[in-house]
């Protein structure tokens, strides 16, 4: 078993390969953590497999800086040390599992995603504006508080296909498009416009699962699924059930499901 020790970034959003995830970073723990990336610094004991190292002082801005990003089960994503935060007078949790209980391990899903930051950019206050993408899934198999952030080792999960990945995903996407339509209307662009669906399936499983408005649960099942044909057919069943529920709601916002806020941290 390969394992790793990665810096560790909680969220309350799930984060699929492929997928991009812009970050507004404020609080301390994780100014720090991207400090260190930003330098190359080594914050690992052991590394993943050869095609995907670990920064070093030595590496170059090509080599990618590598964070894993965990969905919160119980905790907050903000820690009560940032301003703004109510009640300022009573004593506030400090450190880099503030937030999060005495064993943070128990506050996050097991399963969580590779982040690669393409940009760190540092603003004049001293946070930072990143831009990072999802790599790969991995098993969290303990987390770490002694240093200035959270950092985990962790495991990473292969992407079996299946049996008849290719069959199911060819219905993921026409049930996509159907229940896109459902909840855009016809004033909302579609996602094909301008650009082809992948055909790919675990690229289709991902996209889908990103783009398909569902609560962090759901979510966190289609990334931990144990392999492509899996997760394609928990979401054939997931959107033939949003498009149902949909078609009997009288009218329904706009909604653009290709893009996503910025996680405020």
């Amino acid at each position: 078993m390969t394992t790793a020790r990665l810096p560790l970034f909680p969220l309350n959003s799930v984060l699929f390969p492929g997928l991009v995830l812009p970050l507004n970073i404020f609080e301390e723990r994780y100014r720090a953590m991207m400090r260190d990336l930003s330098k190359g610094a080594d914050s690992g004991d052991s590394a993943l497999p050869a095609d995907s190292p670990s920064p070093s002082p030595s590496s170059s801005d090509d080599e990618p800086r590598r964070f894993v990003v965990v969905a919160i089960r119980d905790g907050r994503e903000v820690a009560p040390t940032a301003p703004g935060m109510p009640d300022s007078t009573t004593m506030t949790e400090r450190g880099p599992a503030a937030g999060f209980g005495p064993d943070p391990v128990q506050a996050f899903h097991r399963v969580g995603c590779v982040a690669d930051a393409a940009t760190i950019r540092e603003r004049e206050d001293g946070g930072f504006e990143v831009l990072a993408t999802g790599t790969t899934r991995v098993r969290i198999l303990s987390v770490d508080a002694s240093g200035p952030y959270l950092t985990a080792e962790v495991e990473e999960l292969p992407e079996e296909p299946g049996d008849d990945a290719g069959a199911l995903a060819e219905g993921v996407l026409r049930a996509f498009r159907s229940y896109q339509k459902r909840l855009a209307g016809a004033r909302e662009r579609s996602l094909t416009t301008g650009a082809e669906l992948p055909d790919e399936p675990s690229v289709v499983s991902y996209l889908v699962a990103a783009a398909t408005v569902l609560d962090i649960p759901a979510k966190q099942r289609l990334l931990q699924a144990p392999d492509t044909a899996t997760r394609l057919r928990e979401e054939l069943k997931l959107l033939r059930a949003e498009t149902a529920v949909i078609r009997h709601l009288p009218s329904l916002p706009a909604v653009e499901l290709t893009r996503k806020p910025t996680s405020p941290n």
